[in-house]
């Protein structure tokens, strides 16, 4: 009989949960992980690998259409849905067998299939030879999140789609409504736009992706507009049925006007539920939010021996995060004593066109906290490479206490600022000041000189705009 005690049982296997597990047996812990699915969890087979796969074949075919912008010739460009659909899955399953290479270097015994807690340090697996018992001293719980259904119109994958439908469509949407306007939404809305389809956009709250510096929403709008979709703020979808050659919906404007539209297909992009259901956290009396775990800095629970990582406990819901959570909560079960995460240090990004990124306070959350504040924005038109790529669509802006100098804030939108904003986060998470960025020197030509002149324009001396 396998043995199936070990120091640390891993439940899920996403970023936050395989990173844990590598992690654990780096650190001589005799580690085991269980999963229901697949190797990676939903970020790299059904999140945000597969979605970047699809976005960078939208830009390609973005930049082909567009070939004489650059002194070249393209003609009869198409697009073929299932290839790029099957580049796609082909990416994810690489990395997905990859996981699986990681585990097996590494030790780490995997379990397939669904487990629950049983009582503290007991955790039981049921696949597909059967049930069996699994005990640790301490156990991590990574079960992630799944799409929010709207109550009233739960997805059905044919017509009403979730993020998992749209990775992979039974066919190209020629009219698409995409409810709601945060990464998910907006990153699908960006890829079908380009592929071609006629996409309207709702958001509920009043500007597009809400949680970013509202100067981002405001330029992030205007750009979706001229590409050609069309945006609903402060509206709601009052009605959305499925009929047999689309969708029909109802849209509540900011205005309280109720207008019906028909749409070939909806995507619906409304946050997200965590996994918490039918893990045994009832029995065990673990504490909830929301039905999201709660923890301490250091990823506890309030049950001894049980620990909580990723989507399944509180925001921000991202890959990264629950990656850093995991490194945390592993280096605190095996005796080190690791720093607690700063939330506030935590870049997000958003890979639509223009991309967006961002790390720390808004300019209003700052000024909201009492913050007196220095903000200065420099255009992508006045930086030498964006203008050389064809890409001068965008801006970096920073956010400074005006009083110390400390960076607050760094918001981004434009060509591969996804790839920039990490400077700005190690910056921040070093506590540098003004001087230090302006101190710094930054290669040309590049992109990154943005980042420069951002920081040089919130003290009123930028150098080319």
């Amino acid at each position: 009989m396998a043995d199936t005690n070990y120091d640390l049982i891993v439940l899920g296997s996403g970023p936050g949960g395989y990173v844990a597990a590598i992690r654990a047996a780096q650190l001589g812990l005799k580690t085991a992980i269980v999963e229901r699915e697949n190797l990676g969890g939903i970020c790299l087979n059904w999140g945000c690998i597969p979605t970047k796969a699809l976005l960078r074949s939208a830009e390609i075919y973005h930049y082909m259409q567009h070939a004489g912008d650059y002194g070249l010739i393209a003609q009869q460009i198409s697009a073929d849905i299932d290839a790029v659909v099957k580049r796609s899955r082909g990416v994810a399953k690489q990395l997905s067998q990859g996981v699986a290479f990681l585990m097996k270097k590494h030790k780490i015994t995997v379990h397939m299939g669904e487990g629950k807690l049983a009582s503290p340090g007991k955790l039981e697996v049921k696949g597909e030879k059967g049930s069996e018992t699994l005990t640790a001293k301490n156990i991590i719980v990574a079960t992630g999140a799944r799409a929010r259904d709207l109550p009233f119109a739960p997805a059905d994958g044919k017509r009403i789609w979730t993020y998992r439908h749209a990775l992979v469509p039974p066919e190209m949407p020629k009219k698409l409504l995409v409810i709601g306007s945060g990464a998910i939404g907006i990153e699908f809305a960006s890829f079908y736009s380009d592929m071609g389809a006629e996409v309207t956009v709702v958001e509920m709250l009043d500007r597009l992706v809400p949680v970013e510096d509202a100067d981002v929403s405001a330029f992030l709008e205007k750009a979706l507009k001229k590409q050609g979709m069309t945006i609903h703020t402060g509206a709601g979808v009052e009605e959305l049925k499925a009929t047999a050659n689309g969708v029909s919906a109802k849209i509540k404007g900011k205005d309280g006007k109720v207008q019906s539209a028909e749409f070939s297909h909806a995507i619906v992009a409304i946050g997200i539920v965590p996994n918490t259901e039918n893990i045994g956290l009832e029995a065990l009396g673990v504490k909830t939010t929301k039905g999201h775990i709660d923890t301490d800095a250091m990823c506890r629970t309030n049950v001894p021996g049980l620990w909580a990582i990723g989507d399944v406990t509180a925001p921000p819901w991202l890959a990264h995060k629950a990656m850093h959570e995991s490194i945390i909560a592993v280096e605190a079960i095996a005796g080190n004593h690791p720093h607690a995460m700063d939330v506030r240090n935590i870049p997000g990004c958003t890979y639509c066109r223009p991309q967006i990124a961002s790390v720390g306070l808004t300019e209003a959350k700052a000024k909201e906290l009492g913050y007196e504040v220095k903000a200065g924005t420099f255009p992508f038109i006045g930086n030498g490479k964006a203008i050389a790529l064809g890409e001068s669509e965008g801006f970096t802006k920073t956010v400074f206490d005006a009083k110390t100098g400390e960076l607050l804030g760094a918001h981004m939108i434009g060509a591969e600022v996804t790839e920039l904003i990490q400077g700005y986060t190690i910056g921040k998470t070093a506590e540098l000041v003004e001087d230090d960025f302006i101190g710094t020197v930054f290669p040309h030509p590049t992109l990154s000189e943005t980042m420069h002149e951002g920081v040089l324009a919130a003290f009123g001396r930028p150098l080319h705009i």
